[in-house]
């Protein structure tokens, strides 16, 4: 017996109510053309998986939105797709432009991030925590919570790419 043509309408609808299967048809139907689609914009294969991840997300919080009336669902979630990829893109655009915040006066005037580390009590368990992450982790993770850092902010400052640094 042939199965039947898929309906990503149907799924839509269906995952708007909190069907999780529901969704999980869509992944399983959709995820792969996709991710050929976010490669091609986004040329490295990381960012265009955090941006199928991205896009399932907003399928899975917003999927109440879409109206069959106004377009077809591949429509509506390939634009998704392509809106998240460009947000990527431009992120990391601004991100690039700059690698040497210093010179631009956007290091906080306080004290270095590693100075922090030392002043800590020997016997403090961040510290041990701290003292056990690789060099540039334990960078990113003071510079984000002592010096309010953002991703791509410190992207910028580390000289990673911008999906690295979120994850």
């Amino acid at each position: 017996m042939p199965s039947s043509p898929f309906d990503l309408n149907n799924a839509l609808r269906l995952t708007a109510r909190g069907d999780r299967i529901a969704l999980r048809s869509i992944y399983d139907a959709e995820a792969s053309r996709m991710l050929g689609v976010a490669m091609r914009l986004l040329r490295r294969r990381a960012l265009a998986e955090e941006a199928v991840h991205d896009t399932f997300v907003q399928v899975w919080q917003k999927a109440a939105s879409f109206d069959p009336a106004r377009g077809e669902g591949r429509t509506w979630l390939y634009a998704i797709l392509r809106n998240r990829a460009l947000n990527i893109l431009r992120g990391e655009t601004r991100t690039d432009l700059t690698e040497d915040f210093e010179s631009m006066g956007l290091e906080a005037p306080g004290e270095d991030a590693e100075a922090l580390v030392v002043r800590l009590s020997d016997a403090s368990a961040l510290r041990r925590c701290l003292e056990r992450l690789e060099p540039l982790r334990r960078k990113a993770v003071l510079l984000a919570y002592v010096e309010g850092l953002s991703h791509g902010e410190l992207a910028g400052r580390l000289g990673v790419p911008l999906g690295t640094m979120k994850s």
